[in-house]
């Protein structure tokens, strides 16, 4: 996460609730073949707890169970001109963003708690677009043969850290000119700058 304090993000809850939201992470673990890294829908469980599921051929898969891994979720980012500065000569480039990443050990899940967790994801993310599949909308041996090529997993979160560098530590003056830059190239980063100010 980034050095500097005017960017951190401490709040544990609202960094859970942008897990929850954005769900979808990126996974890290050191394997014994080196590091890798597994992109996945993950969601936040309300008890907290991360839960997701891998392809079995995804690289992670025969190592995660009893690993402590790292799930990194990401927010809007965008990049930063120095022209938007009033003082373009004392200026540098930057890059605004939001991430959150949570860290903890991972444990395997049984053949049941990997059904719950299919079907808690469709009861979560299918609303959100519209819609409203279901388990039961499958053939049944289609699902079964299915399932059998995923393993799942959860997260049991031992650290929250975040950072949310939207240019707050510039003064106004400065950031509404950076903001107005930052819509042209990246308008849901533009947002949450303004929503930092707001």
């Amino acid at each position: 996460m980034h050095p500097a304090p005017a960017f951190a993000w401490a709040d544990d809850a609202t960094m859970r609730d942008f897990a929850r939201e954005t769900a979808f992470a990126r996974l890290f673990l050191t394997t014994p073949d080196g590091p890798r890294v597994a992109h996945a829908p993950v969601l936040t469980m309300p008890d907290g707890r991360l839960r997701f599921h891998l392809a079995n051929m995804n690289a992670l898969v025969p190592h995660l169970d009893g690993a402590t891994a790292l799930a990194l979720f990401e927010g809007p980012n965008g990049y930063l001109s120095a022209n938007w500065y009033a003082d373009v000569r004392g200026a540098v480039p930057s890059w605004n963003y939001v991430a959150v990443e949570c860290e903890g050990i991972v444990r395997r899940l049984d053949h049941a708690a990997l059904v719950d967790l299919l079907d808690y994801a469709a009861a979560t993310l299918e609303p959100r677009v519209g819609e409203n599949w279901t388990r039961a909308k499958m053939n049944p041996p289609r699902f079964d043969a299915m399932i059998r090529a995923i393993t799942g997993f959860e997260l049991v979160p031992g650290a929250w850290r975040g950072t949310f560098k939207a240019s707050q530590n510039k003064p106004a003056d400065e950031a509404e000119r950076l903001i107005a830059g930052m819509v042209r190239g990246a308008p849901a980063m533009a947002a949450a700058m303004k929503a930092v100010r707001a």
